[in-house]
């Protein structure tokens, strides 16, 4: 017969018991004010009038079919759906190949070569912006989405770092030299045993350098002509100009995706957890 785990310890007093129910009560209240704004917007995308206004006349679903019709936010989305997987791409890979080598190798200035491959987290994205405007300038790579897939896959990069850095706390390097006396070769190592163990800690910087580049706006403002606008910039420009309820149908949208990414993220740090207590 199974046996039902108490709530609390029988050691904690009255007051640590109450400090417990304050505690996440307090914390409760923090999430809900923090995700009201966010939950208010999705009804509005199905309001029937051509203002974000509450109470709402109706429901429709006309500010949905504006958006897919309109060329301007499809080509916007076309954008973002280019500029975004390739930029991922890039920094996964670069971001691997950096971890990698950080972990393996043990040199002087590990430190600081480190602190620059993470500065683009920490650095305000609106000095990233204007420095990256006045070189790309020069070169010719401004109103390109050459230009955005390098930025973005540099904004991203230090998220692939710094997951698959941690991942690789906890590998073994006796299998990788177990696979190279065997006869791999090191490509085939890293696909057959080093890839397997990592995986979780880079697909979570993937997914992290996607939302960075789906989401980025400043950098965009700086370096996208009028053929490179992504979603993020052609919502800023709509909400300057004039906030239009086909803006809450994308947000909708977004969020769902973000939610999903979300999901997904906390999905792969449960099975890096459970492969490392393995």
């Amino acid at each position: 017969m199974k046996t039902s785990l108490p709530l609390f310890p029988p050691y904690l007093s009255l007051a640590e018991r109450a400090w417990f129910f304050l505690l996440r009560g307090f914390n409760t209240l923090v999430l809900v004010f923090l995700m009201l704004p966010i939950l208010v917007i999705i009804p509005l995308s199905f309001s029937d009038s051509t203002f974000l206004s509450y109470p709402m006349p109706g429901l429709s679903l006309r500010w949905y079919q504006n958006l897919f019709q309109s060329e301007e936010w499809m080509r916007a989305a076309r954008n973002s759906f280019i500029v975004a997987p390739l930029a991922t791409l890039i920094a996964t890979v670069l971001g691997t190949l950096a971890a990698l080598g950080l972990n393996k190798a043990d040199f002087a200035g590990k430190g600081l070569l480190m602190a620059v491959l993470i500065s683009p987290m920490v650095v305000p994205v609106v000095v990233v912006g204007v420095g990256v405007y006045l070189l790309f300038a020069r070169i010719g790579l401004t109103d390109s989405y050459t230009g955005l897939i390098l930025v973005h896959a540099a904004l991203g990069a230090p998220f692939v770092v710094t997951t698959v850095l941690a991942t690789l706390q906890g590998f073994n390097h006796n299998l990788v030299r177990a696979s190279l006396s065997m006869g791999a070769t090191p490509l085939t190592t890293f696909f057959r045993v080093t890839l397997p163990v990592i995986a979780p800690g880079l697909i979570s910087g993937a997914l992290f350098a996607f939302a960075t580049s789906f989401d980025e706006v400043v950098i965009t403002k700086f370096l996208a002509g009028p053929g490179q606008a992504t979603l993020p910039h052609q919502m800023f420009t709509g909400i300057r100009e004039n906030i239009s309820p086909t803006i809450a149908a994308l947000a909708t949208i977004l969020i769902v995706f973000s939610t999903g990414l979300l999901l997904t993220l906390e999905w792969l740090r449960g099975r890096n957890k459970a492969a490392v207590r393995l």
